[in-house]
């Protein structure tokens, strides 16, 4: 992938983070947003976790390139500025819609507040799936698809989950991933003329540093790695048959057995269905 050139946004850490990392493994050109420039904002330990100065170090051992933009995405004038950034090149090839706050302090005063009903929700979090998550993945999307246009080549990846369709213990956060389907394939349907495909991607559990920090609520026996969903991205990218799957709401272990991609360990991942849910 030395050619390609994608942008994830929320890339400081989680699963945005192990994307970016994957497609630099992979050799692309990754423009990254994040809000964490520094160790001191992420508020961790160490510069190599959390940070975007962390994932620059990262990025220095792999044969991609890695181009840094200190973005918040509630701003839509930061969205833009980095969009005009990577217009300047003339090309984007995979847009990556990742950053999605909202599952900050998921222990609030010694309370695990994900699974509270509705109405005991935090209103903040609404505020942050809905009103910044969803809207930066509006934007920017709208920002960059021209350049994908223009071309008559690209992909709009949403990062989704069984949330979209079922239910999965907090209603703000399925309201925001059954958006997050929609507009992936209102987007294909809008691109398709242009030879520009968009799809929804379902990761499983991943081993983000929430969910890691969070361990004993979660069953990780069989989760990803933060890397896994990236390494599937370029797999789809190099799928002949893309066009066919734009629209569709996609399982990335589902794609990783197509595509015959392991996870980062040599596991490979048992893809979850609805049945799973309904069950568990």
């Amino acid at each position: 992938m030395k050619d390609v050139i994608a942008l994830v946004t929320g890339g400081s850490r989680g699963v945005g983070r192990g994307i970016a990392l994957a497609l630099l493994a992979e050799g692309a050109t990754v423009h990254v947003t994040g809000r964490t420039r520094s160790e001191a904002e992420a508020g961790l330990g160490s510069k190599r976790v959390g940070s975007l100065e962390g994932l620059e170090l990262e990025a220095a051992k792999l044969p991609g390139r890695v181009v840094i933009h200190h973005c918040d995405h509630s701003n839509d004038t930061e969205t833009e500025r980095v969009a005009e950034e990577i217009r300047a090149g003339n090309r984007l090839d995979i847009l990556v819609n990742n950053a999605w706050p909202g599952y900050e302090n998921m222990v609030e005063d010694g309370e695990f507040t994900w699974p509270r009903a509705f109405w005991d929700q935090p209103a903040w979090r609404w505020d942050a799936m809905i009103g910044t998550a969803l809207r930066a993945a509006f934007m920017t999307s709208r920002a960059v698809a021209p350049m994908m246009i223009s071309t008559q080549r690209g992909l709009i990846v949403n990062i989704s989950f069984w949330a979209a369709q079922l239910y999965e213990g907090n209603a703000i956060y399925g309201v925001a991933k059954a958006a997050a389907n929609k507009m992936a394939a209102d987007f294909a349907h809008d691109l398709r003329p242009h030879n520009v495909a968009a799809v929804s991607l379902y990761p499983g559990l991943v081993r983000t540093e929430a969910v890691l920090q969070n361990a004993e609520y979660f069953d990780l026996s069989n989760s990803e790695s933060p890397e896994f969903i990236g390494h599937v991205i370029a797999g789809l990218w190099r799928d002949p048959a893309l066009m066919s799957k734009s629209g569709h709401v996609l399982v990335a272990a589902e794609l990783a057995a197509e595509y015959d991609i392991a996870d980062v360990d040599g596991y490979r991942p048992v893809p979850l269905t609805a049945a799973d849910f309904a069950n568990g």
